[in-house]
């Protein structure tokens, strides 16, 4: 099945057509990734699944109905979006930030309930930062502030979570961490999980299904270890490479040859030597 479908989709930014006549399907409880070069549309695509953007033409259909005509809390209660470098007020605290997450869900009958407190606690301990709730998110480290995001969009209690480059000016270990997150939240829950990711073997190590744009369409999508290979990243991204199995998880690894500095053996030699040790 289905969680997210365009038909036709067009879709332009600043007077320009980013995506052209799109028909893409999202499978439900997999773990998508959109990948491809700066300025193809992965971001407006991504927005517009959540209707932060209106299409040119076309649409969007959310679980069977046109996204356009569900009222804006109904879509709130079925898909969570993380956009891409979210500002919280000064002087927000954690709890304060993760609750907002469930104001799809207050109206005048309804306030405040156990199952909204149930909710965000259960955010912050998915997300571990139970002890940092009191804090104020504008004194987190960057990793921290990230989870205090993904734990409000946890505590909405979607079964479709949208996020714009999570792992963007996080370092090595906090972008494992998040990602780690996601595909954990992915494996006991089942919720899914759409991503837009600069770094390929990320995508490739944490998809199910990796959609590739170019030329304002889906160049190629399928399994990582289907779609992706020396051919895809050269038309795609204008780079040669070679593709080799991640060591870890036996995942497409992209090795980019670049034209900064000549191969040395030995060096290779000596780094084979050095991690068999």
């Amino acid at each position: 099945m289905n969680v997210l479908e365009t038909t036709n989709l067009t879709l332009s930014y600043g007077g320009a057509t980013v995506i052209d006549k799109l028909r893409l399907a999202i499978p439900e409880g997999r773990i998508t990734v959109f990948i491809g070069p700066n300025g193809c549309g992965k971001s407006t695509l991504l927005r517009s699944m959540a209707r932060l953007m209106k299409p040119a033409e076309g649409g969007i259909v959310l679980e069977g109905k046109l996204i356009a005509e569900l009222p804006t809390k109904e879509i709130a209660r079925r898909l969570a979006i993380l956009p891409q470098g979210p500002v919280a007020p000064e002087g927000l605290t954690v709890f304060q930030l993760v609750k907002q997450g469930r104001y799809p869900y207050q109206h005048w009958l309804r306030q405040w309930s156990g199952e909204d407190e149930r909710m965000v606690n259960g955010a912050l301990a998915a997300t571990k930062l139970t002890e940092l709730a009191d804090r104020p998110v504008d004194a987190l480290s960057g990793g921290q502030r990230q989870r205090a995001w993904i734990a409000m969009t946890l505590a909405q209690g979607t079964r479709t979570v949208l996020l714009d480059e999570p792992t963007t000016y996080l370092d090595m270990a906090h972008q494992i961490d998040i990602l780690d997150l996601m595909f954990e939240l992915n494996r006991t829950v089942g919720t899914t999980v759409v991503m837009v990711l600069h770094d390929l073997n990320l995508a490739c190590r944490y998809a199910h299904h990796i959609v590739a744009l170019r030329d304002k369409t889906v160049y190629a999508q399928g399994k990582p270890e289907a779609i992706v290979n020396a051919g895809l990243v050269k038309e795609v991204f204008g780079l040669d490479c070679e593709i080799i199995a991640d060591p870890f998880f036996g995942t497409p690894l992209c090795i980019p040859k670049g034209k900064g500095r000549k191969a040395d053996p030995a060096a290779a030699t000596h780094m084979k030597e050095a991690s068999s040790l």
